[in-house]
Formats: structure tokens, C-alpha cells, sequence
């Protein structure tokens, strides 16, 4: 598990659906269930799992799991679809229907991951499971609510219903993301549900007059719950109910409002209780040091060289910290720097993904971080290693980039700059004053030291002993570089030297935002009083 002395980058609701579950029982639907695990120093453990619904092959189930993600490790989870008998609810006993794996990243960047169930064996079953994400900004973006209705339609001939609330939220593209479920009340026309708390994210995705739909069932064993009534409502409506006030809303079933002459409603359903207590795109790249300090890739001392089993240490440093940030880049490109080599004229024409020079230039995307390493390895072969060990121009190019996304005002991106070197830099005062300019826009940059020289002005441009100033005096207006010598991890576990050197990231994607009072598109912010 995670270090709890470490920042977390968001919290993150996890909500699970399931299609196409197989009948073991052909006499009765299977009775799901999903438990979501973590992996935990090897081991995997329960953190959390859904309610049991009855007599269901494609349930949409309404818990939510709540989970911190910590943008500096991989956090793997592994979710398990289970058949539970009605007679009990325990799993030791239970069916197991198939399982998935995969990590927090992964589902965070993409917003919706779907995955076929894996049975015992590596078998795929026909069974999908979709996890579905949504980033939390604090405890203070939840609202607690308190419905209950009255004189609902009764659908039971021996009974009167047994009524339950659905509510989702209407999305941009005309979907709808269930947000809550409530316990269904049985025998009751005239229902109080147990008050919940949801995000406002989940609820309204911080658009106050956002559509929701709330429907009203009456439930059934067989999974064939008999349709009551709907209405539409907003988080502004719902609002009214804040200092105690009801707020209610009819119940309409559309096809009785046609039909029946004299239709007034399907019963009425009452908000008792409202109580209240940022989205942005990562874009990863990667400077590589090929100045002859390095020493030539054909000689088995050099930090360049291509050993046929074992990585360099330039490929350990990428390899360890680029899978963490590919996990949430968001397209999974990533453009891929060079500086300090010279190049062939027909360089172009050896592969077809090279790095990205900066003299001359040459634009290439990388996919994902292999990418990156197999056009390392293929390049390197042809380039003749040279100097000198400028990093402003890269720090300037990226910059760039970035203050063309702050001008945008919707902050959709946040620049990483990854820099692999292996000495002093040349260009020191050109590099403070790119950093200290560069303090002002969406990014960040992380060095990582390879070798054994001495990078003591390195950890100058850190700025952790204090405040790093350009030559004209300027500060910095945040801490935006973190340096890390690799040597201090040559030994230990790639995710340790990961941890260490992206520890800082999420603290400083939250200063920028904070300290421009803007937030990222699709994102929400308090509302400003009247």
C-alpha cells in the first residue's frame, strides 16, 4: 500500500458495471457481486466490494469505491465477479464468475476502461467489465441528501410496493451516469429512504443546472422491477432544502399521462435533506544526454552502452519513471528530446521513430515509453557523441508548449519534462533563467543524474535549499525541478527511485492551478455566493 506520508494526486471514485454474465443456474439469473482488491507487497487484499444484486447479467452497481492514487507508484487492482447465492451473502461459498486486472493509472486516464473477465485458467469468458472514473478535489466536495416519497403507485396485487430511487446524472453526450441507488423499502406506498452522501462531482459534474433524471421502481426478486415513475430535478433545485425546507418534485409515469384522462402523478417524492460539507491532462517528455562525457556506446564502460541482456542505467532511470507517467499521459505519445550528439545529414531516413533533436530539429512522437526505448537503441548505433550539454533550448521548447495551453484559460494540460544526463550542464545561466520562466506556466521538470560526476549544481536548480533565482535575480515563482542522482538507486527497486523522483509532481501540478485561480476543464470549483 501506499506510504501515507505521501501527497496522493486525487481521490477517485470507481464505479463498476457488468454485461453479458453467464447463467450457471439455467432455473435462475445469477445473483453478482464485485470485490476490488489491491496489491499490497506481493499479496493481494480486499479493499472494498459492491452490494449483491438479484437475478442480474448486466448489473450497473450503485457502490461506490473511493480510492487515493498516488501519481508516483503503480497501483495494481484486480476486481472479481462473483455469483451469490440468496441464501447467503458469503464468498467462500460463492461462484466465482471471472476476474480483471489492471492499474489505478490506467483507469484514470482513460475514464472508462472495459475488459473481458478472465475465468480460471486465463480462459476469457463473454462477460465484460467496465470501471469508470471520476477525480475528487477534497471532503469538502460531498453533499448528503434525504429522500422519501409519498402516495406511490401501488404495482403489488397481494402487497403494496416495494419502492426503491435511482438517480443519475445526464452527461454531455446524452448518457446517463448512475449516481446513487438507494435500499429498497419493502411494503411501502409511502417510503423514507436512508439518507447518502455522493460527490458533486459524481452528481453534477460542478454544473449546478445539470439535468438529472430520478426514477422510482418497484422491486421484484426476478430482476423485473416494475417501472413507477420519473422526474427531473438540478443540484440548484436540490439546493432549496439546505436550510431544512422540503423540496419535492411529482412522479410521472409518461405512459399513464398519456392514456388516463384524469392523471395526476404516480406519487410524490420529497428531498427531506441537503447538507454540504480539479481535471487536467498530463503530457510527458523526454530530454536524453548524448555529450561524449558519456563515454562511447561501444565500450562497456560508458553509460551509453547496449549491453544485450542487461539495461544502461540511462534505460533503467526511463523505464522506471516513464511507465509512471504514461499511465496519465493522455494520449500516450510522447515526444522524445536529444541533445549533445552530431547527426548524420540522412539521419532520417534510419528509422522511422528517432528522437527529437534540438539541433537540428527533427519532430517525431514516441508511443508510450517503449517507444522511446527502441528509438533510443536504434538511433544511438548511428550518432557520433559530442557536446556541449546545453538543457535551456529543451527547457524552451517544452516552455513553450506550455504557455501556448496556459493561454487557453482551460488549463486541459500539464507539461512533464523528463531530463536524462550525466554531468554539469554548460548553459547554467540560461537554464535558471528557462526554469524561472518556466515557473510560470502548466509544467514541471525532473532531472535524473546518471553517472558518478558531481551534481552539485544540479541540486541548485532543485531549489529545495532555496529559492532559485535567475541571473537577472528573478525568483522562481514555484518549485518546479526535482533532482534525483541515479546512483542513490543503482541498486534498489525501480519503483523506489519512481517514487522519489515524481513525490513532488502532484504539489506542484495544485500550486500552479491554485496560484492562477483557474482549474482544469472538466473540473469543478465551489460555487461563488450571490
Amino acid at each position: 500500500m501506499s506510504d501515507d506520508s505521501l501527497p496522493c494526486l486525487a481521490k477517485v471514485e470507481l464505479r463498476v458495471t457488468c454485461k453479458g454474465i453467464s447463467d450457471r443456474d439455467a432455473l435462475s439469473k445469477p445473483d453478482p457481486c464485485v470485490l476490488i482488491k489491491m496489491k499490497s507487497h506481493g499479496q493481494w487484499l480486499e479493499v472494498d466490494r459492491t452490494e449483491v444484486i438479484r437475478s442480474s447479467i448486466s448489473p450497473t452497481f450503485s457502490k461506490v469505491f473511493t480510492v487515493d492514487f498516488y501519481f508516483e507508484e503503480v497501483q495494481r487492482l484486480r476486481y472479481e465477479l462473483y455469483d451469490i447465492s440468496s441464501n447467503h451473502n458469503g464468498i467462500k461459498e460463492a461462484d466465482f464468475l471471472g476476474a480483471m486486472e489492471c492499474t489505478l493509472g490506467q483507469i484514470v486516464s482513460q475514464r472508462k476502461l472495459t475488459k473481458p473477465l478472465l475465468k480460471q485458467g486465463s480462459t476469457v469468458s463473454k462477460s465484460f467489465i467496465m470501471v469508470t472514473a471520476e477525480e475528487l478535489t477534497g471532503n469538502d466536495d460531498y453533499v448528503e441528501l434525504s429522500f422519501s416519497a409519498r402516495k406511490l403507485d401501488d404495482k403489488d396485487f397481494f402487497s403494496k410496493s416495494d419502492p426503491f430511487l435511482e438517480i443519475f446524472r445526464m452527461n454531455d453526450d446524452d448518457t446517463l451516469q448512475l449516481v446513487h441507488r438507494t435500499e429498497t423499502v419493502m411494503n411501502n406506498l409511502n417510503p423514507v429512504w436512508k439518507t447518502f452522501k455522493t460527490s458533486l462531482n459524481s452528481l453534477c459534474s460542478g454544473d449546478h443546472d445539470r439535468p438529472l433524471k430520478c426514477t422510482v421502481w418497484d422491486w421484484d426478486s426476478n430482476g423485473k422491477h416494475d417501472y413507477i415513475g420519473e422526474y427531473q430535478a438540478t443540484f440548484k433545485e436540490m439546493r432549496g432544502a439546505m436550510d431544512g425546507r422540503q423540496v419535492q418534485w411529482e412522479c410521472i409515469n409518461p405512459k399513464y399521462q398519456i392514456k388516463k384522462k384524469n392523471y395526476k402523478n404516480s406519487g410524490i417524492v420529497i428531498l427531506n435533506q441537503f447538507k454540504l460539507p480539479f481535471d487536467c491532462h498530463l503530457s510527458s517528455q523526454v530530454a536524453i544526454d548524448f555529450t561524449a562525457s558519456n563515454g562511447d556506446p561501444h565500450n562497456s564502460c560508458s553509460l551509453h552502452y547496449i549491453h544485450p541482456y542487461q539495461p544502461n542505467e540511462y534505460l533503467k532511470a526511463l523505464v522506471a519513471v516513464g511507465e509512471i507517467c504514461q499511465d496519465y499521459d493522455s494520449d500516450k505519445m510522447f515526444p522524445a528530446f536529444g541533445f549533445g550528439a552530431q547527426i548524420p545529414p540522412d539521419f532520417k531516413c534510419y528509422c522511422v521513430c528517432v528522437l527529437f533533436w534540438v539541433f537540428p530539429t527533427y519532430v517525431y512522437g514516441c508511443a508510450g515509453i517503449q517507444g522511446v526505448v527502441e528509438a533510443y537503441q536504434t538511433c544511438l548505433p548511428k550518432l557520433q557523441l559530442y557536446g556541449p550539454t546545453n538543457i535551456a533550448p529543451i527547457i524552451q521548447k517544452v516552455a513553450s508548449s506550455a504557455s501556448q495551453e496556459m493561454h487557453t484559460k482551460e488549463a486541459m494540460q500539464y507539461f512533464i519534462l523528463l531530463i536524462l544526463t550525466d554531468g554539469v550542464i554548460t548553459d547554467m545561466a540560461d537554464t535558471r533563467e528557462a526554469i524561472v520562466q518556466a515557473s510560470h506556466l502548466p509544467m514541471s521538470i525532473i532531472i535524473v543524474g546518471v553517472g558518478s560526476a558531481d551534481f552539485s549544481d544540479m541540486q541548485m536548480l532543485d531549489g529545495d535549499d532555496g529559492i532559485l533565482r535567475s541571473p537577472k535575480g528573478e525568483p522562481c515563482l514555484r518549485d518546479i525541478v526535482q533532482f534525483v542522482p541515479f546512483r542513490n538507486f543503482k541498486h534498489g527497486s525501480p519503483a523506489e527511485l519512481a517514487k522519489t523522483v515524481l513525490a513532488e509532481v502532484p504539489n506542484q501540478v495544485v500550486d500552479y492551478y491554485n496560484n492562477k485561480g483557474i482549474k482544469p476543464k472538466g473540473g469543478h470549483t465551489k460555487e461563488q455566493p450571490n
